[in-house]
C-alpha cells in the first residue's frame, strides 16, 4: 500500500532511511488529478529509480490573478488510488503552511532569466517563477536523485533544465512523452473544463502542430508557416495565445534546419490548452 505523508520531518525520515539502505529515490512532482500521462511519469522513474515518491500540490504561486487556482480539480482519493496501481511507493501531500511556511505572499521566489519572458512567460507573467520556486522546494525538501517531468510543457520542462543546472542541484532530470487521447488531444487535468462541443474540437491543436511540422518540411518560411497555424486555428474557433516554430532552446528559426520544435498555446471557451511538437525539419 501506499504511503501518504504530509510533515516534513516524515517524509525526510524516510528518504533517508532509503538512502541510507542505498537505494536511488525519484520524484514526480504533481498538481494532482491525475491521469495516464502523471501515471506513465511514474512508470518511466520506476525504471530509473528503486523508490518513487509523487507530490500533489495546487500551486498558488505559479496562478495568476484571473486564473484557475480556485476550481481547479482535486481529487485526493482518485489520486492515492491511481499512484499506487502505478506504483508510486509514497504520496508526498504538504500543505500549504508546509511548503510556504511565510505565506505565498511572503515567500522567497526564484526567477530563471530569459527563457521565462517568451510564449508562456509573456502571456502569464510570473507563473515561470511560480514553478521554479515550488520545483526548487521539492527538491529540497525531498532530496531525489532523479525528477520526472512531462514533455507536454516544453518551455517548463526548458526552465527546469536551466534551473538544475545553474544551481547545481544534484537531480537527473527524465523527460517523459506525451500522453494523448486516441483523437489526438494532448492529456491534461484542465480537459475536464471543455464542453462536449469544444471537446470535439480541441484536437485540431495537434492536427494544427502536424500541419506545421509538415510546412516547414515543404520548405515554407517560419513565419509564414505561424501565419497560417493561427488563422487556422482562428477558423476553429481558438483565441490564439501563441502557434510558433522554434529552435530547442526556444530561439526564433530564423531558418527551417535542424531540430525544431512548434508550439501552440489557445483557449477555447474559458479552457487554456497548450501542446507542442518536436521535429527534424529535414524529415
Amino acid at each position: 500500500m501506499i504511503d501518504i505523508l504530509d510533515t516534513l520531518d516524515a517524509l525526510r525520515a524516510r528518504v533517508a532511511g532509503w538512502k541510507r539502505e542505498g537505494l536511488r529515490v525519484a520524484l514526480v512532482p504533481t498538481m494532482g488529478n491525475l491521469h495516464a500521462g502523471h501515471y506513465s511519469l511514474v512508470e518511466l522513474a520506476r525504471e530509473h529509480a528503486d523508490r518513487v515518491v509523487a507530490s500533489v500540490f495546487v500551486n498558488p504561486t505559479q496562478f495568476g490573478p484571473n486564473e484557475d487556482f480556485a476550481r481547479y480539480p482535486r481529487t485526493p482519493g482518485q489520486d492515492a488510488a491511481g499512484l499506487e496501481a502505478a506504483g508510486c511507493n509514497l504520496l508526498w501531500r504538504p500543505s500549504l503552511e508546509t511548503m510556504y511556511p511565510y505565506g505565498a505572499d511572503s515567500a522567497v521566489r526564484m526567477r530563471v532569466p530569459g527563457i521565462t519572458d517568451v510564449l508562456d512567460g509573456a502571456h502569464r507573467p510570473g507563473h515561470f517563477d511560480g514553478v521554479a520556486t515550488v520545483v526548487s522546494r521539492l527538491f529540497n525538501q525531498v532530496q531525489p536523485d532523479v525528477a520526472a517531468f512531462g514533455r507536454k510543457d516544453y518551455q517548463q520542462l526548458a526552465v527546469i533544465r536551466y534551473l538544475v543546472r545553474d544551481l547545481a542541484f544534484p537531480v537527473e532530470l527524465l523527460a517523459g512523452e506525451t500522453k494523448r487521447e486516441a483523437d489526438g488531444l494532448a492529456m491534461s487535468s484542465r480537459n475536464q473544463y471543455l464542453d462536449a462541443s469544444e471537446r470535439a474540437i480541441a484536437p485540431e491543436i495537434h492536427r494544427t502542430l502536424l500541419a506545421m511540422r509538415e510546412a516547414v518540411r515543404s520548405g515554407l518560411a517560419p513565419e509564414q508557416v505561424e501565419a497560417d497555424a493561427c488563422a487556422r486555428l482562428h477558423g476553429h474557433g481558438f483565441d490564439v495565445d501563441y502557434a510558433v516554430v522554434r529552435r530547442h532552446d526556444l530561439s526564433e528559426a530564423e531558418d527551417i534546419s535542424g531540430q525544431l520544435v512548434a508550439l501552440i498555446a489557445a483557449r477555447l471557451g474559458r479552457t487554456r490548452l497548450i501542446d507542442n511538437l518536436e521535429f527534424d525539419a529535414a524529415g
